[in-house]
Order: C-alpha cells, then sequence, then structure tokens
C-alpha cells in the first residue's frame, strides 16, 4: 500500500524560506517518480517539480531558481526547498508519486492526473 504524508508548511513572510518532505513508504523508489504540485483557492491543481530514481529533476518556469526538489531515500524522503517565497506561492501543497513513465522529469511538466498516489497536502500561506 502506496502512502505519502507532506509536512513542513506553515505561515512565512515574502522573501523567507520553507522546506516542505513527503515521506513515502509501500515505493518501490527506483519504479516511481516523485512530484510536487500545489493547489491554490479557486484555482486548479498545478504541477511544481518532479524527480525519479535517476536524479533528474524538472521546475515550472514559475519557481525556477527559488525551489530544489532533492531526496532521500535511506530515509523513504522526497523534500522541496521553497526560498524568496511571494504571496502568490500561497497554496495547499501536495507531493504525488507515478509509476507512468510519462511521470517522470524528461517529460514534464506533468498533469496531475498521471500521478497515482497522493498525500493529504500540507498549507503554504506566504504573507506580511
Amino acid at each position: 500500500q502506496v502512502q505519502l504524508v507532506e509536512s513542513g508548511g506553515g505561515l512565512v513572510q515574502p522573501g523567507g524560506s520553507l522546506r516542505l518532505s513527503c515521506v513515502y513508504s509501500g515505493v518501490f523508489v527506483d519504479d516511481y517518480a516523485i512530484g510536487w504540485f500545489r493547489q491554490a483557492p479557486g484555482k486548479e491543481r498545478e504541477y511544481i517539480s518532479s524527480t525519479s530514481s535517476d536524479g533528474s529533476a524538472y521546475y515550472v518556469d514559475s519557481v525556477k531558481g527559488r525551489f530544489t526538489i532533492s531526496r532521500d531515500n535511506a530515509k523513504n524522503t522526497v523534500y522541496l526547498q521553497m526560498s524568496s517565497l511571494r504571496p502568490e506561492d500561497t497554496a495547499v501543497y501536495y507531493c504525488a508519486a507515478t509509476t507512468d513513465s510519462y511521470g517522470r522529469p524528461f517529460y514534464a511538466p506533468s498533469p496531475p492526473s498521471l500521478y497515482e498516489y497522493w498525500g493529504q497536502g500540507t498549507q503554504v500561506t506566504v504573507s506580511s
């Protein structure tokens, strides 16, 4: 059974930083791509970044240079380090996993429909 649990969200001032964590279980890491998505109120869920077992990663332009995805296979954890946060980054952030090859960074950005397993989300609010 695949489970994903996010943590690390919270309230931060503009320009601040947060690190989100996604602990996964039931995942054979070599077979899965792990992605981060976010959903702001009244908006559709959008892809942010993803990584796969070969270490490749992809970022959408809106977060490129500010967000970094990384993984610690020994801890079954994928991180999203977020810096220079802006009010428009406010959203619920989700991690997700997929075995679909089109979910891998090579084919990014990926629609949420390609991802089979989802965490419950963690709220990030950027406000002064």
